[in-house]
């Protein structure tokens, strides 16, 4: 649902997306109250009026600034035809520097570590969310305290288990609970407001100055903890392709906002009253005969927040394979009506190894919270980076705008991340690793594929060519049509010519299909999705472009029944699809250098097949091995 068609929606429409981005949107950062503020005050903090002050004050105007102003109200402004996300805004960055490779590639790097950072906080969110929730356990029953992490296990389990069969379902309850979760941090922070109203005056940001000023270098050291309370806020801009822009942004100034800030004030006012409540301030905001239904119901909030999370991988998965930044996987549609609803195998049992060895590690939320917050603010700085390409050089705003937000935004990232920075020999090693590695896959991919596009493109034959070799060879003509999958845009492809340079055969009408992936998230109309030309004396060789959106999925026979309502004159009950199954080595100079070329072919060797992955039936494709030297 993109951010234009919300203007044709109906109050009952409009209102049912508001509360669906609450379900999906909030859940990340309407969990960070579990353990923020306990995580904050581990930083060389006292429990005294002008400390927990600063703290309110400064977490009031972290969410003011990155997650309001920053997100809500600017970078959701650069949106990808309502798309959003690091790899819709790469996109929409690539637009401005079509004509400059060196910056084309630079943008496109930082896409990757972009993308891949979110995978680390892919991996961190479920562990640190469901951790934090069952370990209210310890407040309520410290006797069952061996039983967090067993429980924490299970619950976990669960949640990667149910990926497969899709979401759903159990979909249609996460509003109402995220709803509830939301309203009872407004009604429990409240209760305590109500009996410290002073509290409020930390909405002044002299406190949070004063408490940097006084504390000097460990000043810097909080703002790695007050980063927490921001996780997530990348997935208002992520997910706007599923609710609009207007649907989001309302749910966070008029409803999500206005409790996570009545929840940490309230944590704070109970601080001022009871400076041992810091043990799990969150958990003793509610009175004793609450805990038990609060200890489910943030359990059932941060499966909502980790499946939040979880899904964005496999969207953010999919487009990377779109775009050809990795290598093709199986992607199964776990929804006929949600479009959204995708289910990644290999990326859904990998995050679940590695979350399960987070929680065996780490052993409790406060550990993992020193390797949460590098993930986030690496991609929240990459994001703003992305945006200035967009607003200065796609958009042309003035000079003086575009500047001014790139200065305030990189300086507010800039102290996030390098205060964070801080923090990785004690565990934000682990994000960065996680990123390394998928960096490094996601680069050598690219360049390998590039490495072989230009093999290929040294061997091309025109078609003219083409046609003089068939009139000068003896080969045999059969009935039907033959569809040669290309990667390249321009000639025949090898596939072609070594069918007929080995078999001797020809088919009466052949087909070149090449399918292209754009740097738009969807193709609007079906003539912008096909482009046909004819080439021959007597027609009988065809050119077919395909044209896909990145978040789209390729379907070559559904595309193929539109070019014949266009008058492509084809029986798609008798064509053959030969697609070229390619041997890999490489050149002793090969371009490729040496340490990459092992991990390119273990990759290239375990890319789905494209047979699946563009929907060709089976049964009418026929594979011919192509060696290619590199």
């Amino acid at each position: 649902m993109s951010s234009s068609n919300t203007k044709q929606l109906n109050h009952k429409q409009y209102a049912t997306l508001i509360a669906g981005s609450i379900g999906v949107v909030f859940g990340d950062i309407g969990t960070s109250p579990l353990y923020a503020v306990k995580e904050i005050f581990r930083e060389h903090l006292t429990l005294n009026a002008t400390h927990i002050l600063g703290v309110l004050s400064l977490i009031f105007w972290s969410l003011m600034l990155v997650v309001a102003i920053k997100y809500a109200i600017l970078i959701m402004r650069a949106n990808n035809k309502g798309e959003g996300g690091v790899m819709a805004l790469t996109a929409l960055a690539l637009l401005a520097t079509k004509d400059n490779p060196s910056k084309k590639h630079i943008i496109v790097l930082m896409g990757i570590l972009g993308a891949t950072l979110f995978y680390g906080d892919s991996v961190i969110t479920p562990a640190i969310s469901v951790l934090s929730a069952v370990e209210g356990l310890q407040v309520i029953a410290p006797k069952l305290e061996h039983y967090v992490i067993p429980i924490t296990l299970i619950v976990l389990s669960f949640l990667f288990i149910i990926q497969a069969r899709g979401t759903a379902k159990i979909g249609k309850l996460f509003a109402p609970v995220m709803m509830i979760w939301f309203i009872i941090l407004a009604g429990f922070g409240i209760n305590q407001i109500i009996h410290q109203p002073h509290v409020l005056m930390a909405i002044n940001p002299y406190y949070g100055i004063h408490l940097l000023n006084e504390l000097g270098v460990k000043g810097f050291l909080i703002m790695g903890s007050v980063v927490l309370v921001m996780t997530g806020a990348e997935a208002l801009y992520a997910d706007m392709g599923h609710f609009g822009l207007k649907p989001i942004r309302f749910a966070w100034f008029g409803f999500v906002f206005p409790a996570l800030l009545c929840n940490y004030f309230g944590q704070g006012a109970l601080l001022l009253q009871h400076p041992e409540a810091i043990e799990n301030p969150f958990y003793l905001l509610a009175p004793s005969w609450a805990l038990y239904p609060l200890l489910v119901l943030s359990t059932f909030a941060t499966v909502i927040a980790s499946q939040a999370v979880i899904s964005g991988a496999f969207s953010i998965t999919k487009q990377a394979i779109q775009l050809g930044y990795c290598p093709r996987m199986n992607v199964t549609h776990t929804s006929d009506s949600e479009i959204g609803q995708i289910y990644v195998p290999t990326v859904n049992w990998m995050l679940m190894f590695s979350v399960f060895i987070l929680v065996l590690g780490f052993k409790s939320s406060s550990n993992l919270a020193s390797a949460y917050g590098i993930a986030v603010t690496g991609t929240m700085m990459i994001d703003t980076i992305l945006t200035f390409i967009v607003i200065h050089a796609l958009w042309r705003w003035n000079p003086v705008v575009s500047y001014s937000f790139l200065s305030l935004f990189l300086l507010v990232d800039f102290v996030f991340l390098s205060s964070n920075s801080l923090k990785i020999l004690s565990g934000g090693w682990l994000p960065l690793l996680v990123g390394g590695v998928l960096f490094l896959l996601m680069t050598t991919w690219i360049q390998g594929r590039a490495v072989l596009a230009e093999a290929i493109d040294e061997k091309k034959v025109s078609f003219e060519e083409l046609e003089e070799k068939i009139s000068t060879h003896e080969l045999v003509t059969v009935k039907g049509t033959a569809i040669y999958l290309a990667r390249n845009l321009h000639g025949v492809p090898q596939v072609l010519l070594h069918n007929l340079e080995h078999n001797h055969v020809v088919h009466e009408r052949i087909i070149v299909l090449t399918i292209v992936t754009t740097d738009e998230p969807y193709i609007d109309h079906e003539a912008q999705q096909i482009k046909v030309r004819s080439f021959g004396s007597h027609g009988q060789f065809n050119r077919i472009k395909l044209y896909f959106g990145f978040k789209e999925s390729p379907d070559v026979r559904y595309a193929l029944s539109l070019a014949i309502k266009r008058g492509l004159d084809i029986d798609l009950n008798n064509v053959s699809f030969f697609v070229g199954n390619e041997h890999i080595t490489f050149k002793r100079r090969s371009k490729m250098p040496v340490w990459r070329r092992g991990l390119f072919l273990f990759l290239f060797h375990n890319a789905s097949s494209a047979i699946g992955f563009f929907k060709i039936p089976v049964e009418n494709v026929v594979e011919l091995g192509v060696r290619v030297e590199l």
